[in-house]
Order: C-alpha cells, then structure tokens, then sequence
C-alpha cells in the first residue's frame, strides 16, 4: 500500500503511477516515464546549487493512435503535481508568412494559466478574511456611521431613529445607538435572516471592451497591454446594484479577496512555476512532420513550424505582459498517432529535443471493459451521477458491460480506430432513450443487461454504412 507524501511533487515514482492508475488503464510505459520526468523536477529542486541549471528536462514523445490516453496522461499528471498545464495543437502554428499564431502565444497562455492558478490560491487562502471585510461593507449599507445627531439609518426594508439630542451627551448616545444596532444587525448577518434583504450595492464595472489583434510577431503582445490598459480603466468604473444580501455577500467577498492580493507577489510565484513546473503537451505533432519538398507547397510550412518550435524546446526568453520567462526548464510533452509519417520524419533538431519515445498501445475490448469500470471517471459512473439527479439509479450487468466493450472494440476494426471514444458513442446510443425519457416515465431503476445491448445496437453495428454515421 503506498502512502501520498504531504506535496504531490515530492511522490515518488512508484505513488505516481498508482495516482494515474486511478483515472487511466494500461500504458504502463508511458506513466513509468512521465512518473520518472515528475519526480525529476523535484531531484532537480533537491541538487546542488552549481548543476541545477545544467539539468534539462527530458522531454517526451508519446506515439499511438487517437483515444489511447496521451492527453489524458499528460493533463491528470499537470494536475497531480498542481502544475501549470497547457495543450496545444501543431497544427495552429505556422511559419512566419503563413496564416497561424506565433508560437510564442503558447508560454504566454501558460503564464495566464499559471497566473490564475495562484490568484485563485490566494483567494481560498484569504477567502475568511474577505468575508468579513464584506460583512462590514453590508453592515455600513444597513447602518451607515452616524454623520449628525438624529441621523437615520436606512436599510433595505426598514429604518431605524436615532434619537435627538444636543452637545456631547448627543454624540454618545449617537455612538452608542448606532454600535447597537450594529451588533444587532451583525447578528441577524451571521445568523442568515437577512439573506433574502435587498440592499443596493457599488462594485467595480466589468464592461471593459475585448480586443483582438492579430497580426506579424509582436503585435499578439501589443494587443494585451492594450487589453490591460482598457481593462484597468474599466476597473476604475463603479456601478450601483440592488441585489439580495446572500448575492452581496459574494459580490463583495471578490472584491475584497482582490484587494488584499499582492499581484505582484502572485506575478512572481506564476513565473516560477511556469519556468520549472509548466507542462506544455503539443498534440499533433506528427501532422508537421512532413520533410520540405523541392517544389515548395505544404511541406515548407510543415518543416517550418518545427523549426519555429524548436527555440522553445530548447531553451529560449519569451515576453510576456507579465514578464519575461526561460523556457529550459518548461517539461514539453509531444504526442502524434505517427499513422503516415514516422518520427525521423521530424527534423533532426526537434528528435533531439524529445530524447524519450514512448509508444502507447492501441485498446482492445478487455481494455475498454476495465476503461467501463475501474477508473473514478469511468463512463459507467459518470452516467450513474447524471441520472442519480433525478432519482434515478442506473445498473449495468456484467454480462451488459463486456457487451458494449466488444461492440466498440468491433466498431473500431470495422469503421475507425479512435480508441476508447468509441465508448462514448456506443453509449450515447445505447441510452438516448433512457436519458430522454427520464424523469417522464417516474422510474427509479433502471437495469441495463447484455440482451437489452444487443436490441438496442445489433441493427446499428450489422448495417456498415449506418454505423459509419451513428457510431
């Protein structure tokens, strides 16, 4: 039995792998080397002080078809280590004088990830603090400070007279009116009984425009401080709402947990992780692995996309709104079915770049058997939930489950292999009616078995050409 360590970036390889098991089947392989590549990152943290920027990443290239689990490998590791993660596709990425995006986009959109990832810490770690902060604000809207002797405090539904007086017995008892009525209504506040009160509300305008600029390199950055110039003047307007004081509550709550954020400190942290935590999967790859032909034509902007990548890969400076950011401690991850072209087919500098080849094997129907029923998001249980929020509970049979593993492994030989989201369409299928249906026919349970399977797909599977559209 393994025991979790207390920062999952410190798990050894062993615990990680038994982590992935629990959301992917098979491709022990490729979990073995991306458990190796994690654990390598804290190694590297832990060395001395002279060779920890002399150790590069081993990047990895992940080869097999569609649906096999190379995305989902890569993401639930990102998420097991609490790292930045970002999937790309090669194929959005052109060589300069093509239609495309600059490369470059890639670390800036990982560097926003990463930037909310710690804003979002910050706010869990300051989210008690806020509250409370909100809970003043809503108890000057209910009972503002005194300003005068007699002055009225008006809240949503009700108003309460101070009494009138003179001198400095007036400002007292003014004082001691109002700090009264104010640990009155603190109380009603924490005890819920005016949550469905409505009160009228100043917060920050979110109406800041959207800007889009495209265009050569260097004008995707411009296009951001721009997007930060409006979006900080937007953030200077303020507009009234009447809203309900459990709405309040929330509204404000954002407002003061923005306040009390360092951004700079949060800044700080996000580029951090990004240069020695940030994953980025580049999926596709194999589709700019053409070599560039004599004639021109396509093959030119394949090769030309690799050549653009290859600076990122191995090392370089990139500008972002938040600053600047290396690259040569970025883990990339590259995956590609390989179906036409083959991995020698990349140029020779970009094989370098991903010295670790893993192959992932294609699925079978005992694969997709245990993809049905062993993971915590199996197919099978995310129905389950679905249907449980309307009362409903949904059993499949054994003999039902290895029946749709053996329809979708049929399916795959047949028309396309594309792995285990062929489950999901065989599913879909199989249940249209039943998800239809429901709560309208006021069943409470439902079983699914083997013969119902085969009623509801044998005509779908049998008829090639109406499988090729349906399933």
């Amino acid at each position: 039995m393994t025991t979790t360590l207390c920062k999952p970036d410190e798990m050894t390889p062993r615990e990680i792998v038994a982590e992935l098991d629990k959301y992917i089947v098979g491709q022990d392989d490729a979990k073995k080397n991306v458990a190796i590549a994690l654990r390598n990152r804290w190694r590297r943290r832990n060395a001395s002080e002279e060779m920890r920027d002399e150790i590069i990443p081993n990047n990895i290239l992940m080869i097999g078809p569609t649906g096999v689990g190379k995305t989902e490998i890569a993401r639930r590791l990102a998420r097991l280590a609490g790292a930045p993660f970002i999937k790309v596709e090669a194929t959005k990425f052109t060589e300069v004088g093509y239609v495309g995006r600059d490369v470059d986009s890639m670390i800036r959109d990982l560097v926003d990830i990463a930037i909310n990832m710690v804003r979002e810490e910050q706010t869990e770690i300051l989210k008690e603090r806020a509250q409370e902060m909100a809970q003043e604000r809503i108890l000057d809207i209910l009972v503002p400070p005194a300003q005068k002797p007699g002055a009225a405090a008006v809240g949503a539904d009700f108003t309460v007279q101070r009494p009138e007086s003179n001198g400095e017995n007036a400002a007292e008892s003014e004082g001691d009116s109002t700090s009264r009525t104010r640990e009155k209504f603190r109380k009603k506040l924490t005890a819920g009984e005016l949550e469905d009160r409505e009160i009228e509300v100043e917060v920050s305008a979110d109406n800041a425009p959207m800007l889009q600029v495209f265009g050569p390199m260097g004008m995707e950055e411009m296009g951001m401080n721009l997007q930060d110039i409006f979006g900080e003047i937007g953030n200077r307007q303020r507009k009234k709402r009447r809203v309900k004081i459990a709405e309040a509550r929330t509204l404000l709550s954002k407002e003061e947990a923005q306040k009390l954020i360092d951004m700079d400190k949060v800044k700080k942290e996000a580029l951090e992780r990004v240069e020695n935590s940030g994953i980025v999967f580049i999926d596709e790859i194999d589709k700019v692995a053409g070599r560039s032909a004599k004639g021109g034509g396509p093959d030119v902007s394949r090769e030309g996309v690799q050549r653009d990548l290859l600076p990122m890969v191995e090392g370089s400076n990139v500008t972002t709104k938040h600053g600047m950011v290396k690259t040569d401690h970025i883990l990339f991850i590259a995956g590609g079915a390989f179906h036409v072209s083959k991995p020698s087919d990349l140029i020779p500098e970009m094989q370098g770049r991903f010295p670790i080849r893993v192959e992932l094997q294609s699925l079978g129907e005992e694969d997709f058997y245990r993809i049905l029923t062993e993971p915590r998001n199996a197919l099978l249980k995310q129905y389950a939930a679905l249907l449980a929020s309307e009362n409903v509970r949904i059993e499949f049979t054994d003999g039902a489950v290895r029946r749709i593993a053996a329809v979708a492994a049929q399916v795959n030989d047949d028309v396309e292999n594309i792995g285990a989201r062929r489950l999901h369409t065989i599913l879909t299928t199989l249940l249209e009616d039943i998800l239809f249906d429901t709560p309208n026919d006021h069943r409470a349970e439902i079983l699914i078995d083997e013969a119902m399977v085969n009623e509801t797909l044998n005509s779908v599977i049998e008829n090639r050409d109406l499988s090729q559209y349906i399933l």
